[in-house]
């Protein structure tokens, strides 16, 4: 048998492939016990997980709605009911003048983005190559294989900024984004996965109005930030235009397994996601929608994102830093980003005689797993990122406490010898 080109493409094996195989294994309770310092999974926190049990039971409990999650589909565009009340909520919280005719349904945010990079990326009529461009790479693992055409997504090298001992910050280098007709769109993570970068507002209105000038619109994956689920650590606003299209997930949230996301955006991007939903898979799942629909009406998901859920990562962020701070060489020239926001750390080796590839195997044989940097680099040449795609690794610190000190100690460790 031959695969087509296409086929080729999708089946050739990928960081996200790499990133989601180390996190199957190693929560699957087979094998020797890993500390799961790589994956994206949410932490499991108990006062959403009672929350989660309630609207269950309270499901099960009320016979049409369980029908309607269960043996009915909604319709490509998402349950009514579930966007206008998403429709509501960003009313009320942002003033953005957004109805259900903004809003898009789709089975997750990898599916929302791998509809909108081939939206706008690709061939157009005209026969020019349409490209999504990242104003700061390095960005999420899972953009890298999502256009279609090879080409189709390319990156800037962003300026960088140290600011501490032991600490630094990435920045738009907005001298450099040199937008062409051939950009057909722009993307950026806020907070940043997997930097944990947060934009300042000022920064995010300036690359919106980028995107204004040149008639393209500005994608925001708002995966972890605001209004659900709220893992912000410094000031962000989210902003609204006629060009911005927000996707929201509620995997960060504490539901990654129902699969949900919502696409927000001109009308006729919305519209366009429910076809494409409609041609690839019919119709959403109805449990993600089914059990946070009543969040969204009553407010409660601002509430628990608020006080449950962003707390929470805060908590586990400062006991990670600590850990660093009592087990990392302070002799060595490490590097940690400002951890503004999201679930990781991400830390940067600069000079380091191993690259973050042989790190990533000298840890995962020592019972840590992480994610070697630079999956994060696409869209860059290599002569572009001057090495620093080798330096860096991330490392999250969702998971259980005593793991993640378990775990960087060991790269404590690790670390220790990089240099000799």
């Amino acid at each position: 048998m031959k695969f087509s080109q296409l086929g080729q493409r999708l089946a050739a094996g990928s960081g996200i492939e790499l990133l989601m195989d180390d996190l199957g294994h190693a929560l699957s309770g087979k094998g020797p016990a890993m500390h799961m310092l790589g994956g994206g999974n949410p932490a499991h926190i108990p006062e959403m997980e009672e929350v989660w049990a309630r609207r269950m039971q309270e499901l099960v409990n009320d016979a049409p709605s369980l029908r309607r999650t269960l043996a009915i589909y909604d319709p490509p565009r998402g349950n009514p009911r579930c966007i206008a009340a998403l429709a509501d909520l960003l009313n009320r919280e942002f003033g953005w003048p957004v109805t259900a005719e903004n809003i898009a349904v789709t089975p997750g945010g990898q599916t929302a983005f791998f509809f909108l990079f081939n939206l706008f990326s690709g061939p157009a009529e005209d026969g020019t190559l349409g490209k999504i461009l990242f104003p700061i790479t390095p960005e999420y693992i899972g953009y890298a294989n999502q256009s279609l055409t090879e080409g189709g997504l390319v990156g800037r090298q962003p300026l960088i900024i140290k600011t501490g001992p032991h600490r630094f910050r990435y920045q738009i280098d907005f001298d450099a984004l040199a937008l062409g007709p051939d950009v057909r769109a722009m993307c950026i993570s806020c907070p940043t996965n997997p930097s944990g970068n947060v934009l300042a507002p000022a920064e995010m209105r300036r690359l919106a109005d980028v995107a204004s000038k040149h008639h393209i619109p500005l994608i925001i994956d708002n995966a972890y930030g605001a209004p659900f689920p709220g893992i912000l650590f410094a000031e962000s606003l989210p902003i609204w235009s006629p060009e911005t299209i927000h996707v929201m997930s509620l995997s960060k949230f504490g539901l990654p397994g129902t699969r949900t996301a919502f696409v927000v955006g001109p009308p006729h991007v919305a519209s366009a996601v429910s076809s494409m939903m409609a041609v690839t898979g019919l119709a959403n799942g109805n449990f993600g929608q089914s059990i946070v629909c009543p969040l969204m009406e009553s407010g409660e998901i601002v509430r628990l994102s608020r006080e449950v859920v962003g707390p929470y990562y805060r908590a586990k962020r400062d006991k990670a830093l600590a850990a660093i701070a009592e087990f990392f060489p302070e002799d060595r020239p490490y590097f940690l980003h400002e951890p503004d926001g999201a679930m990781f750390l991400w830390l940067w080796l600069p000079g380091a005689r191993i690259t973050s590839r042989e790190l990533y195997d000298r840890l995962k044989a020592r019972g840590v797993l992480v994610v070697p940097g630079e999956y994060f680099f696409f869209g860059l040449s290599e002569a572009n990122t001057d090495h620093h795609r080798h330096e860096c690794v991330r490392i999250s610190f969702a998971m259980d406490e005593d793991d993640a000190r378990a775990g960087i100690r060991i790269i404590g460790e690790e670390i220790a010898k990089a240099w000799d």
